[in-house]
């Protein structure tokens, strides 16, 4: 009688490994896919794959600009360098020490987006770099407790101001920055920004941040 029992050959564990590799390509080919689109960057055109609800509404620095090392005084004469930045989300604003109505409109805009989130508050660090006539303390001391005013009319101040991108027009006064907790130039928002834009973009930072 003859045995009709199929006898495995070498060709089968063979088969059985080229289906899982097809499995695991399968599964992970559009996951590599999506985070290349949406992190590429300059190799894909910065955003231009993300979704509209991803989109920033500041202006993005891309890359991320490093801080230089620097060591001012701010007004109330307590050192400000590159270390005082780190471990805290930072909001800059840069303008007049004079401060005109874009300067106090940017000012309230800094402290009510801090105070809007809540929990979160902690974590972020307002600045004002005073680019010159330094500086209208009465209304800042009332009007923004605990904010940084640094006075940057000075060789350091300047340096440190000439690694801050400008605008289309050339400017980078009357304008907020984002700092991250390392130190990098993230994101910056002209007069013409959305107020809300910049709670929404810093949510967003908070959220996926580990650090600061």
């Amino acid at each position: 009688m003859n045995d009709t029992t199929s006898t495995p050959t070498a060709t089968t564990p063979r088969r059985s490994r080229a289906q899982a590799w097809i499995l695991i390509t399968a599964f992970f080919a559009p996951l590599l896919l999506a985070f290349l689109l949406y992190y590429g960057g300059s190799w894909f055109g910065a955003g231009a794959w993300r979704p509209v609800g991803s989109t920033n509404h500041g202006d993005l620095i891309d890359p991320a600009r490093p801080l230089p090392s620097f060591d001012l005084i701010t007004t109330s004469g307590t050192p400000f360098n590159l270390e005082t930045l780190h471990g805290k989300w930072n909001v800059l604003y840069v303008g007049d020490g004079g401060c005109d109505a874009r300067c106090r409109e940017a000012l309230v805009l800094m402290r009510q987006t801090r105070l809007a989130l809540n929990d979160d508050m902690s974590r972020i660090q307002r600045i004002f770099l005073a680019t010159g006539s330094c500086c209208d303390q009465p209304y800042l001391d009332t009007d923004h407790s605990g904010l940084v005013v640094v006075p940057v009319d000075n060789s350091t101040g300047r340096e440190l101001l000439s690694v801050f991108p400008e605008d289309s027009a050339g400017n980078r006064q009357d304008r907020i920055y984002i700092v991250d907790p390392l130190g990098n130039l993230m994101m910056s928002y002209g007069p013409q920004s959305p107020h809300k834009g910049l709670l929404e973009d810093l949510k967003k930072l908070l959220k996926l941040s580990h650090i600061g």
